[in-house]
């Protein structure tokens, strides 16, 4: 398999703290990977190291195969475009003198292939609406706009869907599976909407503590998540006592509700509970999603 970006024990360390403890990545060519973590866990540090905004402290991180310490790192980081954090875009001007500016700031010699890319992102009818005027998914685009200024077949987009409305989110998830399935473009995305998420992504990453915990593909992640019954009761502490004394693996995920990774005898379980006035309120089969998988992977509350 042919990987466009890759680290190995991969370190970044601020003072006494790091952000990167041996974090060991692979995304391949013409992947939607989805880079799944708490805040903090290194997500964005990842992102600026591999844009070459900061150097790791140790470890290797290689681009189309050159690594970050070779010469030739500056030509692969030129086929990167990259939305991070927040889409730099001047909000006194059009989007269209937004994709001007930012081609000559790449030096390229004409203004040949705007009014195409802003087809793409959908911003081709803004005419002399200013940035400043745009929605936030609007914004968003034309942020993805400018980071494709320079023909990039690996995007980088750190929260891309970040704060927008429900319009905003469709627009943006449709503009990235675009990008890659006809434009041909690998995408890295974070996201802390896990949801969306597994809706576009094809492989994914997760990180914690700065270290990959698991790396697979959306097929093998679909394997992985277990059914569960969720239930909800009067008393979890009650449930949790009799799922640990029947040795029974589950997942509290409420004040009043818990996750079972097994196919219970609901009657004998009611029975039990009800030994210690615990009722069951609710009971229902459900397959574990993306966020449940996550938690069970790093535990404790979600903060992707």
């Amino acid at each position: 398999m042919e990987f466009v970006l890759t680290t190995e024990g991969l370190r970044k360390s601020y003072r006494n703290f790091n952000a990167l403890n041996g974090l060991s990545m692979h995304v391949p060519k013409g992947a939607i990977y989805g880079f799944v973590g708490r805040n903090g866990a290194g997500k964005t540090t990842l992102i600026r190291l591999a844009c070459g905004l900061q150097s790791p402290t140790d470890g290797d991180l290689s681009l189309y195969g050159v690594r970050h310490t070779d010469n030739a790192i500056h030509a692969a980081r030129k086929r990167i475009g990259a939305v991070v954090e927040t889409p730099s875009i001047f909000p006194a001007m059009t989007a269209e003198e937004n994709l001007r500016h930012q081609y000559r700031v790449l030096g390229l010699p004409n203004y040949d292939g705007i009014k195409e890319l802003l087809e793409l992102v959908g911003l081709a009818d803004t005419g002399s609406k200013k940035a400043e005027q745009f929605s936030l998914g609007m914004r968003q685009r034309l942020g993805i706009a400018i980071a494709l200024c320079g023909h990039p077949d690996f995007m980088i987009l750190d929260e891309p869907i970040n704060g927008l409305d429900p319009q905003g989110i469709v627009d943006v998830r449709e503009l990235i599976l675009k990008l890659n399935r006809e434009e041909g473009i690998t995408i890295l995305i974070s996201s802390h909407i896990l949801d969306e998420l597994s809706r576009i992504a094809t492989h994914y990453g997760f990180i914690d503590g700065g270290r990959i915990v698991r790396e697979m593909s959306a097929d093998e992640l679909t394997g992985a998540c277990r059914k569960c019954v969720s239930v909800r009761v009067t008393n979890v502490d009650v449930l949790v006592r009799e799922l640990e004394r029947r040795g029974t693996d589950y997942t509290v995920t409420g004040e009043d509700s818990v996750d079972i990774y097994a196919q219970p005898n609901i009657t004998e379980l009611a029975l039990a509970l009800w030994k210690d006035k615990c009722e069951i309120i609710t009971c229902r089969e459900q397959d574990e999603n993306l966020e449940g998988f996550f938690l069970s992977l790093v535990g404790g509350e979600s903060h992707a």
